[in-house]
């Protein structure tokens, strides 16, 4: 049976592309494995794989001369695990999925001479996939790329963010707005960063919302750990329907139930809300070193499927309008529904999953 081996960062940026890829490629009858850091087990246990191989892998956020020396020891390290792996499973084709750890097992491939290509889920490619982008075979686009650079142009193909197979289940679904004095399903998420400024600035704008809205609300919230029971306790004292957890495992179904999404812009996150086509607003992680998640609202919004409001201008009573508005509009919603749902491509784990297979074999 023919291997494919996958690695990705540990996050569910970069799982669920993977994950999606993964379900595709064993559908067609290869072996697939992962490789990925220690941040991945709650997502990686839903993968269709033989096995899960953890990579040791670090990042330069530090110019401390001990910091980067001790970064670059581990790197090293990795380079010679991910080594010996690509030796033991000789892929066919090794595929990575972004960040750091992406980096050793895909040097390791191309120093063993196996065909490699690297997904980009951003519309800026991130500092893990540039590195790796003049080395690498081929590079998939989730989204079509800002400011590449022309040496690795040639090597692009569009292929879309793949979508697990729950999001493309919950995608069948078609979007109602509700009818006036119906239910009004609020999903909120902060993904692995930023949640916090959810758990502030949310029950801020739902206590100014007009109180017959705020009766009909169903909320569901990501929330850290930290925040909880905080966030889960000012929606008891105001009788307002939620569930409030760190992490959902049945967000796919969630999504779509959705009326109105308001969450952080990484690329699976927009990818996800453009295939089940629900109207969001987009606040993009502002501290995110390339402003990808600035980048990747920005095409939803210019397509009218979203708005996108930068967190410094998202105050509680500008956010409590927005909701507002929308609520209040179903026509404006359906558009904004119909809109993302247009700009999304279901298929995307196929068209990858083809670019794999059409490669040449190690």
């Amino acid at each position: 049976m023919t291997t494919i081996l996958l690695s990705a960062g540990g996050t569910g940026g970069h799982l669920f592309p993977a994950e999606a890829l993964a379900h595709e490629l064993v559908a067609r009858g290869f072996e697939v494995h992962l490789v990925t850091d220690d941040r991945a087990g709650r997502f990686a246990d839903r993968f269709p794989i033989k096995a899960v191989h953890r990579a040791r892998s670090a990042t330069f956020a530090s110019k401390n001369p001990l910091k980067v020396a001790s970064a670059l020891w581990t790197l090293w390290r990795g380079f010679r695990e991910a080594g010996d792996l690509v030796r033991r499973l000789r892929p066919a084709v090794v595929v990575g999925f972004g960040g750091y750890p992406t980096v050793p097992p895909l040097m390791a491939a191309l120093r063993a001479g196996r065909p490699t290509l690297i997904h980009e889920q951003n519309a800026v490619m991130g500092r893990a996939n540039r590195f790796l982008g003049s080395r690498v075979d081929r590079i998939a686009a989730g989204i079509p790329q800002d400011k590449v650079d022309p040496a690795i142009a040639a090597k692009i193909t569009v292929t879309g963010n793949p979508v697990r197979p729950p999001i493309l289940g919950a995608a069948k679904t078609p979007y109602r707005p509700p009818e006036p004095g119906e239910r009004f399903n609020l999903v909120v998420f902060g993904g692995s960063q930023g949640a916090q400024f959810f758990s502030e600035r949310i029950p801020a704008a739902i206590e100014r919302l007009p109180e017959q809205l705020r009766k009909r609300l169903v909320v569901t919230q990501q929330a850290r750990s930290d925040d909880e029971a905080s966030v889960r306790r000012f929606y008891e004292e105001r009788g307002v329907p939620a569930t409030v957890a760190p992490f959902f495992t049945d967000m796919a179904e969630r999504l779509g139930a959705a009326h109105l999404v308001i969450s952080r812009s990484g690329a699976s996150t927009v990818s996800e809300l453009a295939v089940i086509g629900r109207p969001a607003i987009l606040v993009p992680y502002p501290y995110a070193l390339d402003h990808d998640q600035a980048a990747n609202a920005a095409k939803l919004e210019a397509e009218g499927g979203a708005l996108v409001v930068r967190q410094a201008d998202l105050s509680a009573d500008r956010l409590a309008g927005l909701i507002a508005e929308i609520a209040g509009d179903p026509q404006r919603a359906a558009t904004m529904a119909a809109a993302a749902k247009a700009t999304g491509i279901p298929d995307a784990a196929r068209l990858l999953a083809d670019l794999v297979a059409a490669m040449p074999r190690a």
